[in-house]
């Protein structure tokens, strides 16, 4: 388990996640001290913010990457999943 003394905003996404659904286990459990859950509660709040501000910044990225490069990004991706449906699919059992 990561150590509870580290700050949520030096744990990596991973990390943080993961002492998240650890902490929500041991809150689910309910087998805590109402001193013990408060203490999880709070340390919780400050690892889902920290994991909601890594999902964030990851989506600003990805939409500058797509503002930025376009069709060069999606469009080999989606041609080229929407021809292997099509493709495989009932196009070829049609033609004689």
């Amino acid at each position: 388990m990561t150590d509870k003394t580290e700050s949520p905003q030096n744990l990596d996404f991973e990390k943080a996640l993961k002492e998240l659904e650890s902490i929500v286990e041991r809150m689910e459990r309910g087998e805590q001290t109402l001193e013990q859950a408060m203490r999880d509660f709070e340390r919780g709040m400050l690892l889902s913010g920290q994991c909601r501000k890594s999902l964030d910044e990851a989506q600003l990225r990805i939409e500058r990457l797509i503002a930025r490069n376009g069709d060069e990004l999606l469009g080999p991706m989606d041609s080229g999943h929407a021809d292997d449906g099509q493709d495989s699919g009932a196009g070829d059992d049609n033609k004689p």
